[in-house]
């Protein structure tokens, strides 16, 4: 169920030797829970865009944030998440300061890195661009109304069969894959038969992109 979007920031910054503190934040679109903060991480879980999360902290030099979400505990990226500043939503990284988000150290990586941006202040990799802004800016300045973007309907069950049976190599982006996010000009997009949208695989997931504006509509998780 929907929580009531009456979050509002209430940490401040930690200091050494102070408990960190943890900051109230809101989903504004369907966003990946992962294992790590980056896209080489697998997704534990989805938080429903205009739920509420708890943050414990964010990555200074990376747009990623470690939360709480139904008793579970990962991480998210930071352009997806908003906290009330005043009468208004606004992004949770790019205003991190302002709203007191605890700044936290990257944890040891486990995971692999070749072709993929760690997204914790190393190179990019092999990463062949990065998703254009999602929905997010959108909806900030006022309240959040739930996941926004332009989605598509569930697809019919021939789509993912024809994708199944026709897979494509997994693209490595920066950023992460959520509905309205725009793929680059570079990534190719490859047809379904009598259907209107193309496919592509990106950051491990497959996802349908609206060919005219190169818009996600549709992930398959």
């Amino acid at each position: 169920m929907r929580k009531l979007l009456t979050a509002t920031a209430i940490a401040t910054i930690g200091f050494a030797g102070v408990a960190s503190a943890e900051t109230e934040a809101v989903a504004g679109t369907d966003l990946n829970l992962r294992e790590g903060p980056g896209v080489q991480y697998a997704v534990k879980g989805v938080i429903t865009g205009g739920d509420d999360v708890t943050v414990m902290g964010c990555i200074e030099e990376a747009n990623w944030c470690e939360v709480s979400y139904n008793d579970m505990e990962g991480w998210a990226y930071g352009d997806y998440l908003a906290a009330k500043i005043g009468e208004e939503f606004q992004p949770l990284y790019a205003h991190r300061e302002e709203v007191g988000v605890t700044v936290i150290e990257a944890p040891a990586s486990d995971a692999p890195t070749q072709g993929q941006n760690t997204a914790v202040g190393a190179g990019t990799g092999a990463a062949m661009g990065a998703l254009i802004a999602g929905p997010l800016g959108a909806v900030v300045g006022g309240a959040i109304g739930g996941a926004a973007g332009s989605a598509a309907t569930e697809p019919e069950p021939a789509v993912i069969t024809y994708i199944d049976a026709n897979p494509q190599e997994s693209v490595m982006l920066d950023g992460e894959v959520v509905i309205g996010a725009g793929v680059p000009e570079a990534v190719t997009l490859y047809e379904i038969p009598d259907q209107p949208y193309r496919y592509v695989v990106i950051n491990e997931q497959r996802v349908l992109v609206n060919p005219e504006d190169r818009r996600i509509v549709y992930i398959y998780r």
